[in-house]
C-alpha cells in the first residue's frame, strides 16, 4: 500500500509485481473513481487517468474524487488530484482529453492493463476492438438502473464483441439521466473492475482459453452471478488488424 513508508503489503501475491505496474482508467467517473481507489490501495505504482469532461455538481453524489470546489475543472484532473491527496507516493499522469482514434493505441501499449469506465457503449466497443489488436488486458464495466457488469477481455478470450455482437442503436440506451445511477453500484463494479485487474496484474488470474467471465451484479438483491462467455466464431472484434474509426456519440448510462 502506498504511504510515507512503503512496504510490501504481506497478503497480496507478488505484491512488487504491482507496484511496478501501469493500469490506464479510462475515466474519472462514477467507474474510474472507486476503480482508481482500489487499484491505489493496493499498491499499482503508476495510474494514468484519461477523461475530456469536467466535473458538475450532479457528479459529486457518486464520483468520490470531486470536492464542490472542483465544479467546472477536468476530471482527470481532479481525480488525480484526489489521488495524490491520499497516496503521495503513487505516480499519475492526467490526459484532459478523450481516449481516440489518435491515441489509443500508444496509450495501450504504455500500460500492462486499462479499465473502461467510459459512459459511450459505442467507446466500450472501440476500447474492446484496441485491446484485441494491441493484446493489452482491459476490463470492460457498465452500470445501467440497478444492474452492474465486468468482464475482463483478454488476448485468446473473447471480446466485447463475442457477448454482444455490435453496440445497439443510439437512442435504445437511455441517458444517466432518464435511466438514473445509483451511486453505490456504480463504486461496487469500479471495484470488481479494479479487482479483475489486480488478478491479472499478481499472476492469479485462472484462464480458460477462449472463455471469460461476465460478472453480473443486481443492486436490488445484492446478488452477483458469473456467466461464462465464449470466443464466438468468426468475430469481427476478434479478427481486427488496425485501430477501428472511433465513434461519434452521446453518452450513455454506463458510469
Amino acid at each position: 500500500m502506498h504511504g510515507p513508508e512503503e512496504h510490501h503489503h504481506p497478503r497480496i501475491p507478488h505484491a512488487s509485481r504491482i507496484e511496478r505496474s501501469r493500469v490506464l482508467v479510462v475515466g474519472a467517473g462514477g467507474l474510474g473513481c472507486p476503480a482508481s481507489l482500489a487499484l491505489a490501495q493496493a499498491g499499482v505504482g503508476h495510474l494514468t487517468l484519461a477523461d475530456p469532461d469536467r466535473v458538475d455538481v450532479t457528479n459529486l453524489p457518486r464520483q468520490l474524487w470531486h470536492r464542490a470546489q472542483d465544479v467546472g475543472r477536468n476530471k482527470a484532473e481532479s481525480a488525480a488530484a484526489g489521488l495524490m491527496r491520499a497516496f503521495p507516493a503513487l505516480t499519475t499522469d492526467v490526459l484532459p482529453e478523450r481516449v481516440d482514434a489518435d491515441n489509443v493505441e500508444g496509450l495501450f501499449r504504455a500500460h500492462d492493463a486499462v479499465i473502461d469506465a467510459t459512459d459511450g457503449v459505442g467507446t466500450k466497443f472501440f476500447l474492446s476492438d484496441v485491446a484485441v489488436l494491441t493484446g493489452v488486458p482491459l476490463v470492460y464495466g457498465g452500470v445501467l438502473r440497478m444492474q452492474g457488469q465486468a468482464m475482463r477481455v483478454e488476448p485468446q478470450g473473447p471480446c466485447l464483441r463475442c457477448l454482444y455482437e455490435s453496440p445497439p442503436p443510439p437512442d435504445s440506451v437511455p441517458t444517466c439521466a432518464q435511466a438514473g445511477v445509483l451511486g453505490s453500484l456504480a463504486g461496487l463494479v469500479g471495484s470488481v473492475q479494479a479487482l479483475l485487474v489486480l488478478e491479472l496484474l499478481a499472476g492469479a488470474a485462472r484462464r480458460v482459453p477462449g472463455e471469460a467471465t461476465l460478472h453480473v451484479l443486481d443492486g436490488n438483491t445484492l446478488l452477483g452471478r458469473r456467466t461464462r462467455v465464449e470466443r464466438a466464431e468468426d468475430c469481427p472484434g476478434c479478427r481486427i488488424t488496425s485501430v477501428p474509426t472511433f465513434p461519434e456519440e452521446g453518452p450513455a448510462c454506463a458510469r
